[in-house]
């Protein structure tokens, strides 16, 4: 995902003023962000639909980029939180 993040400034600060409780909130941000993610495994799995990754699929990725964390350091992969 290079720079981008799963969920922009801008869209953290639209959550955070929304007629929602605290936990609706954190909720949103996750199902945001959660939409980012698995529109980048589709892509990196090529996978045309993220309705159609497997969870086998999901959970390699996070295999994959986990591993790619402890060779190359917190800095690498795609998990930057």
């Amino acid at each position: 995902m290079s720079d981008e993040k799963y969920l922009t400034h801008a869209e953290a600060v639209e959550v955070e003023t929304a007629l929602l409780s605290t936990h609706e909130k954190f909720l949103t941000r996750i199902t945001i962000s959660s939409m980012r993610m698995l529109k980048q495994i589709a892509d990196e799995e090529r996978v045309e639909k993220i309705e159609d990754l497997t969870p086998q699929q999901i959970i390699k990725w996070f295999e994959r980029d986990a591993q790619l964390k402890r060779s190359q350091g917190e800095s690498a992969g795609s998990l930057q939180w």
